[in-house]
């Protein structure tokens, strides 16, 4: 039978990328069926007093080598954004509504967003250098850009972000397997194992 495997995700994190480059192996082994769930991670530490490694310096330094080190084991780029924290705001309204209407570019959307930040190492809190990248990438920046500003996308990524959190979720990547949860990209071998029982 197939399982759903539920991902909440936000573009600003590093182990969401990683986590993201790790899904399509993931899908192939298991069948498993994803179902993308957009979140505004600045909203989930808010709400659950979590805050982002780099804020305390000694973890911070550790965690970019540790994301390094996955990246080496994974076989995909990884780079230091220098802007980082990235604001994802319109990044992540723009991925709840092309994911609420079901739009075909949501995934290579996806795609473009991380390898933009956590591979080019761009300035993606700048929506014209959004529009660049989208564009670059052959999607219509204009419609996307309409979209994540349209009211029903804000408000869909506000309840999204405030049910995550009343899930449990304080962080990003986050997984649910069923009910049982799995945070962070170091923990795919678990969920791998979750989806195969």
């Amino acid at each position: 039978m197939t399982k759903n495997l539920d991902c909440y995700f936000d573009f600003g994190s590093p182990a969401s990328y990683l986590a993201f480059t790790q899904l399509p192996a993931l899908i192939a082994q298991t069948g498993a069926k994803v179902i993308f769930k957009p979140i505004l991670l600045g909203g989930v530490f808010q709400a659950t007093g979590n805050q982002s490694p780099a804020t305390i310096p000694a973890k911070g330094k550790y965690t970019l080598t540790d994301f390094a080190r996955f990246a080496k084991r994974y076989g995909v780029p990884l780079a230091t954004n220098p802007h980082f924290p990235i604001n994802t705001l319109l990044l992540m309204r723009a991925a709840m509504g092309l994911h609420m209407t079901d739009d075909a570019r949501f995934v290579p959307y996806c795609n473009t967003i991380y390898q933009a930040i956590w591979v080019d190492a761009l300035y993606m809190s700048d929506p014209a250098v959004v529009g660049q990248v989208l564009t670059a990438a052959g999607l219509d920046a204009a419609s996307i850009v309409a979209l994540a500003n349209a009211q029903n996308t804000k408000d869909a990524l506000k309840a999204a972000t405030e049910a995550a959190v009343a899930r449990g979720v304080f962080g990003a990547p986050t997984f649910f397997v069923d009910e049982q949860m799995f945070w962070g990209q170091d923990r795919i071998d678990f969920v791998r194992e979750a989806l195969a029982t």
